[in-house]
């Protein structure tokens, strides 16, 4: 089910020409999915769908990170809210922002990669993504990251 949310994003201005956008009409998609083990590859297929939508598909670095830390996100939401989830895409002016809201109300933790079968989704967030972060929405908690989609050395770095 499709459901559009969020704020107005701001107009572009000649020093954000160069990057490859989409029209701010289609930089903003948000989807909600049930708690079901397969909205986790159906969130990864509409990350890929979406990107190549705004043009931004030929970037696989930014689709495959993207794709990536969306999965991880999106089964956090499962393992520990047990509730639909929303995911939410922003792209706008050399930036993707995903966010993955869910009814829970724990806080999200790097763990160490270690040799563990679990606890890796945020260490993967922490080292691939611009950044992230972390918040409350009413009785529910957003985690989100940016990935750099301009492609400029530098751009987006932390």
């Amino acid at each position: 089910m499709l459901q559009l949310s969020g704020g107005r994003l701001p107009e572009p201005g000649p020093r954000y020409g160069a990057y490859p956008q989409p029209p701010l009409g289609a930089g903003h998609l948000s989807v909600e999915y049930e708690p079901r083990p397969t909205s986790v590859r159906e969130a990864r297929g509409e990350v890929r769908r979406q990107l190549e939508i705004w043009g931004l598909g030929e970037r696989e670095d930014v689709t495959d990170t993207a794709e990536l830390l969306v999965s991880e996100l999106a089964t956090n939401a499962l393992l520990h809210s047990e509730s639909r989830f929303t995911l939410t895409m922003t792209a706008a002016h050399g930036v993707l922002r995903c966010e993955v809201t869910d009814a829970g109300d724990g806080q999200p933790r790097v763990l160490d990669a270690g040799t563990s079968e679990s606890g890796r989704g945020m260490f993967l967030v922490e080292a691939l993504a611009r950044r992230w972060g972390c918040h409350q929405d009413g009785p529910g908690t957003t985690v989100w990251f940016e990935l750099d989609t301009c492609g400029c050395h530098g751009c987006g770095r932390r």
